[in-house]
């Protein structure tokens, strides 16, 4: 508080008002209303800048964060490599000692699976229950009929 005091003193002179007469009055009130209209348009204009600014650094965000999401990492190809040079690319070229991989895994066996397909007719009289009983109805009989 004491600092603003201070700043505001070495800036603003106090204003010595009762030796003025009415028309001096006159003319500092209106210097004073024209300087504060210069500094209240440097105060907008400063404001529109920071607005500016404000927009464009968002802008700016903006197309970083696009940027990056369109960023697609490469597809790695695969490299064939032979069991020592594995072996000694984990454990370092000092050690020579060699090792089966291919001993130590373990074989699993796929069943394959075959879907049967039979025949749809049949499955309905099984699942009606009508696969063992006679049937009533043979088309036969009506080809001999006529």
């Amino acid at each position: 508080m004491k600092e603003s005091e201070a700043v505001l003193a070495e800036r603003l002179p106090p204003l010595n008002l009762s030796d003025l007469s009415l028309q001096e009055l006159q003319d500092l009130c209106k210097e004073l209303y024209d300087k504060t209209d210069v500094i209240d348009e440097e105060r907008y204009n400063v404001g529109l800048k920071v607005s500016k600014t404000d927009s464009e650094i968002e802008n700016v965000n903006f197309k970083i964060n696009e940027i990056q999401s369109k960023f697609e990492k490469p597809h790695l190809r695969t490299v064939k490599i032979s069991d020592e040079g594995m072996l000694s690319a984990f454990v370092g070229s000092k050690n020579k000692e060699s090792f089966d991989f291919k001993a130590t895994l373990k074989t699993v066996k796929e069943e394959e699976k075959k879907e049967v397909f039979t025949d749809w007719r049949k499955n309905v009289e099984a699942m009606s229950g009508m696969e063992n009983r006679e049937k009533l109805f043979d088309a036969s009989d009506l080809t001999r009929r006529n």
